[in-house]
């Protein structure tokens, strides 16, 4: 269940989209696609995140960390929600070589080249009702575009660039 990121990169990675879940860049299937909106909403939970990490960091000096967890509300939502990750960030720490023009994703019907650009703007389907991809997993691929919203790339199991 996981995919390696290798090619023309100066650090290949191994990505494991089973822990993805607990991912706060993960975006709901639905809402991925709504560049904007998606975008601001990203923008305004960082800022919230960054306000929160630097109250506790205060609270901490004046009270004991407390363990908090997950809310049953929140526990609910992840278990029954589809979600989607962008790869961009990963590709960022990778650092692909500014040589680099194009991606195979290697999957388990043959493999499929699309730009890198094409790559960095997609998104990795990993969880369909808060449940890794088993059966033609470890992930789907979708364009940006949303061109292949109902015909995405199925069983990525590496992405390697050239």
């Amino acid at each position: 269940m996981i995919v390696q990121l290798t090619g023309n990169v100066k650090f290949p990675i191994t990505l494991d989209p089973s822990v993805w879940i607990f991912d706060d860049r993960k975006v709901e299937f639905d809402q991925a696609f709504q560049s904007s909106d998606v975008e601001q909403d990203v923008e305004d939970e960082n800022e919230k995140a960054s306000k929160r990490w630097n109250r506790e960091v205060y609270q901490q000096k004046i009270n004991p960390p407390v363990n908090k967890s997950i809310s049953r509300f929140e526990r609910k939502k992840i278990l029954q929600s589809t979600y989607v990750m962008s790869l961009k960030p990963f590709l960022e720490n990778a650092e692909v070589s500014d040589s680099a023009s194009s991606a195979i994703l290697v999957t388990n019907n043959g493999n499929q080249e699309i730009s890198l650009d094409t790559l960095k703007e997609g998104f990795a389907l990993f969880a369909v009702e808060g449940k890794p991809l088993k059966e033609d997993g470890p992930l789907h691929f979708y364009f940006g575009d949303e061109s292949n919203k109902d015909t995405p790339i199925k069983g990525v199991s590496e992405i390697k660039i050239k």
